[in-house]
């Protein structure tokens, strides 16, 4: 009889429109990015400090959080797809609406639903990019969790790394590639490399196995299909761009190929990274999500890493592009990042 009156109550309180809206304008963003920020450091620290356990607590506190559910409503409904709906064709765009949506935000009989499918067009002449767009709950759900696994993330990331990472930008990718490149005595080759369908191809077992989150939910993500045309498609790989975690696994997914090179060119015996064998070979990793190059000393060792690389991604249900993966010298330029960057004649930048 209790549980039933509350149940009513809930839901009259979810029909208070009035109630609602006085809630979400009078919350407290500061106090709510405070809180949010504080989990997310204790989050940091217990991974740095290898106390998985600690860190799996603090994720289930903070995807279960007021203040977490606030942000990621906000977050979602303030970005720039807030104007465009999922296949529910739901938009949160008042006070009341995202007031409710945080209410009812929750993990309990969580199920996806498909994501809209929908073309953009790519640079490459006849070409589009497929992006899956999931309903504002849904992104909401992935914001919530990308919360709790971006600490994780950051903490464990390659160094190198630039792509979808807060406080990094593509900017930083190309200053690093020229701190590298710029001198006299800098590396002449250059493997660039490019991963065929990153995001659509990332095998599920792999990141079920590999990412610290809630399988169940994570599931909901990566099996929820799309809907084209009419049609309803599974999704058996991948995380759609378009999603608001995809980034995050994308980047987890690649993280550790620094690590691969290192052991293989720049430790010693002991395990010990040292500057003599780095500037022996001069290779240098540096990637933007999932464009990167790597530079060497000779073309034979380019082509040792395209296998090293291939063999890496293999794992994880990815695969080098035949068609755009190549191995140039630096005076005849390389492209990165949509533009093209080459020596001059003073062989720098």
């Amino acid at each position: 009889m209790n549980f039933s009156n509350s149940m009513t109550d809930k839901t009259e309180r979810l029909k208070d429109t009035k109630s609602l809206t006085n809630q979400w304008e009078s919350i407290d963003w500061l106090k709510v990015k405070h809180n949010v920020n504080r989990l997310q450091t204790r989050i940091a620290k217990a991974t740095a400090n290898g106390d998985t356990n600690k860190a799996k607590r603090l994720q289930y506190l903070l995807t279960h959080s007021f203040f977490a559910k606030t942000y990621a409503v906000r977050k979602v409904t303030t970005n720039k797809g807030k104007n465009t709906s999922g296949v529910d064709k739901k938009l949160w765009s008042t006070s009341a609406s995202k007031m409710k949506a945080v209410l009812l935000l929750t993990d309990k009989h969580y199920r996806a639903k498909p994501l809209k499918r929908v073309y953009i067009a790519k640079k490459s002449k006849n070409k589009k990019r497929p992006l899956g767009i999931p309903t504002m709950y849904d992104r909401a759900m992935q914001t919530l969790y990308a919360l709790a696994l971006e600490p994780i993330a950051e903490t464990k990331a390659d160094t190198i790394s630039f792509g979808f990472r807060r406080g990094r930008s593509a900017k930083d990718a190309c200053e690093q590639i020229f701190c590298v490149l710029a001198r006299k005595c800098s590396p002449t080759w250059i493997l660039e490399g490019d991963i065929k369908g990153c995001f659509d191809n990332i095998n599920h077992e792999w990141l079920q196995s590999n990412i610290p989150m809630d399988k169940r939910v994570m599931k909901q993500f990566l099996k929820s299909g799309f809907i084209y045309e009419g049609k309803l498609f599974p999704t058996e790989t991948g995380s759609p761009q378009g999603g608001a975690i995809s980034s995050l696994y994308a980047n987890i997914t690649l993280d550790g190929l620094e690590k691969v090179i290192q052991d293989r060119y720049h430790r010693n015996s002991k395990g010990n990274i040292e500057n003599h064998y780095r500037a022996k070979t001069k290779v240098n990793l540096v990637r933007y999500a999932d464009d990167f190059i790597i530079t060497a000393n000779s073309k034979e060792i380019a082509e040792e890493l395209k296998c090293i690389v291939s063999t890496f991604l293999e794992s994880r249900g990815l695969m080098l592009s035949k068609e755009k993966t190549t191995i140039t010298h630096i005076d005849d330029g390389f492209d990165f990042l949509g533009g093209h960057l080459e020596s001059s004649k003073e062989n720098s930048l």
